[in-house]
Parts: structure tokens; sequence; C-alpha cells
């Protein structure tokens, strides 16, 4: 890309919540150009690769319309269905409750939206790194892209949220994540401390293997990842089979605004992720589905973008300033020494720690 390009709707970053927002904007019938900082789609995987099903989406999320329509992805993205979550504490108590979804290969999954979204009539330019922009013009490291509406799906440290003058995230948990050989239960487990007081760790079955990683708040533990995860690796004597890969992930709800006059953002670079297990993929895909068509629809009939925060706040709002409110109970009460940890988890019990997953109030 040498000469400047010209679009309607800028859209950066290829992950799911991007993906959806460049088909749905494109679908529309509006020119969309999607750009990726990374030369693959997907590539590397950041992230625990856990897909609720469609009946745990609607229950976390009931304002959501088309969920159908949104979540129905092919089976071969399905690779080990899920029928639970353990939740472990640091005495090695558990606590097991049914829970429904399936892990997946995440690179193929959002390779698959990203092809949804070429499809449908967006481009996509690879390699393309998102510097700034000004006057409705953005520069890149491929050259300048002028649009009329830009969405940012850069993640949790995004540029374009700085570029637009919008909230960035705070206080986002450092995490790691790679691949572990072996048979797993089809459950998904998650070990609050035991490893360090505020942090935590996790397995997520697939076919042959699992995604294991760690994660902690700087707020109570002051080790490296890198540590935290060979202690957690050893102790439950995983065979890791891939390079260690880290992301960082919004642990205070979404952040305060979304928007513009001429721009959004979108799943993490929003903060639309679950505090207290850092789940994002569907409120990304729901995010993103909204602004590419509130993005469409300011291009083609002048709507304010207004339109696309009281879209997601309709439906993600309560049930992540719910979890937000349970987060911050964790770590006033919880997250302090591994001996409280395991105090709250056995008084909180099986159903509270149900509510807690699912992003309800743990009272009454």
């Amino acid at each position: 890309m040498t000469e400047k390009l010209k679009t309607d709707v800028l859209v950066v970053g290829s992950g799911p919540a991007g993906s959806l927002a460049a088909r749905s904007a494109a679908e529309k019938g509006v020119k969309v150009t999607m750009i990726e900082a990374r030369p693959e789609v997907g590539v590397p995987v950041r992230c625990g690769e856990l897909m609720p099903s469609i009946e745990e989406i609607v229950d976390m999320f009931p304002n959501l319309e088309d969920a159908e329509g949104l979540f129905d992805l092919p089976s071969s993205l399905n690779i080990q269905n899920v029928e639970a979550i353990r939740l472990i504490d640091p005495k090695q108590r558990r606590w097991e409750f049914p829970f429904t979804g399936y892990t997946t290969d995440r690179d193929r999954f959002a390779q698959y939206l990203a092809e949804q979204a070429v499809k449908a009539g967006a481009d996509l330019v690879k390699s393309c790194r998102f510097i700034g922009f000004s006057n409705g013009v953005a520069r890149t490291n491929q050259g300048e892209i002028e649009f009329k509406v830009i969405i940012g799906a850069d993640g949790p440290g995004s540029r374009v949220a700085k570029s637009l003058g919008l909230p960035s995230n705070q206080n986002a948990y450092p995490a790691v994540s790679a691949q572990a050989e072996g048979d797993f239960d089809p459950v998904v487990q998650m070990f609050f401390g035991g490893i360090a007081p505020g942090a935590y760790g996790w397995i997520m079955p697939k076919a042959g293997h699992a995604n294991v990683g760690v994660g902690f708040s700087p707020k109570f533990s002051n080790g490296t990842l890198s540590d935290y995860f060979n202690k957690f690796s050893a102790e439950h004597e995983l065979k890791v089979i891939s390079k260690l890969e880290g992301k960082f992930v919004p642990s205070e709800g979404p952040v305060s605004q979304t928007f513009t006059d001429n721009g959004m953002i979108v799943g993490d670079a929003a903060g639309v992720v679950m505090p207290v297990n850092g789940g994002g993929i569907p409120q990304a895909m729901i995010t993103g589905r909204m602004a590419g068509q509130v993005a469409a629809e300011k291009i083609l009939n002048g709507m304010s973008l207004a339109e696309y925060e009281a879209a997601w706040r309709n439906v993600l709002y309560k049930p992540l300033k719910i979890a937000a409110g349970n987060k911050r109970l964790a770590d006033t009460f919880a997250f302090r020494s591994e001996s409280s940890t395991a105090m709250c988890m056995k008084i909180l019990g099986t159903r509270r720690m149900g509510k807690l997953i699912r992003c309800k109030r743990l009272f009454p």
C-alpha cells in the first residue's frame, strides 16, 4: 500500500470484534478497510480459547437479540465440548457446577471471522500498523488511509482510543497462556490462589491437549508471570508444548465512553471483558456487530455514533457492572492472602460462585 487509500469505515484490528465490525458494515454496502498489525490473523494465540454456548451467553446477557445469528459458527471450530466449570481454592478444595460451551483454536476462529468479513466485501490489509490519525486521515506503516468512521478493535492498550481521546483501560491484569499435551476432563478448571495472592490459573480442555495459563493482579502479587506459570505448570505436571504468549486483560469493566463524532472502540479496547474470569470473545463479537451496523448507518443515513453506546449498554452494561462489583468485593476480602481466598470461596459455596462466573449478583 503506497498511495493514500480512501474508505468509508476503517477498522483497526482483525480479531473477533474487528472482523464482526467490518463484516456488519460491509453487509450494508459501505466501503470497509480492516487493517491488522500482524502478518497473520489470530497469530500468536493470546486467549483462553473458551466459547460459552448460546444458552450461557443469553443467560448472561438476556437483552441480546439474534444471538443465534451472531454465534451460529461452523462445528469445525468446536474442538472440545465443555460440561462444567470447576473452581479450586488454595487448599485444593473443589466446587463444580454445570456450564456448557466449547474450546476452540483461537487462531482458526479469528481467521474464519476475518474471512467472513472479506466475503461480505471488506478489504483486509495485513502487516499494517496503525500509528495515529488527524483530520480523518489515519497514519500507518504502509501509508495513509482517509476514512469517515474509524473503529478501534486494537486491544486493551488501544491506540485508536488514545487518538480519539477516549478513556483507556485501567489496572489491566497481565496474563500468559500456552498449550499443554495430555488428556483432560471436559471441564474448565480455574485455580484461585495457590500460586500467589491475587493470582489465578486455568486449564481449558482441548482434544489431546489443553490451553493453560496464569494471570495475576499487580495489587497483590509482585512476581513475574514466567515464574508463576512455571510454578503452576510444575504443580500440575503439565507438559507444555508451545511458546508462552502474554497479554493484558481488562479487569475494571467497560470504559466510561466508547464513541466520538467519528469513531468507536469495541471488544477489549472498550473493556467489555468479564472482570471475574477474563472472558471476552462473545462481548467482542456483540460490540463489533453493533459498531459496524451503526457506522454504516451513520454514512448512509447520518445516524449518530451515540447509538452504538446505547445499544451495547442495553445488552452488556448491567451484567458487566455487576461483575465489576463482584471483583471489587474479591479484591477487598478474598485476594489479600491465600487464607482469605480459601475462606471466601468456602463462604460463597457452589451456587454463589456459579453466579460469580455468570456475572450475576451474589446476594441475596
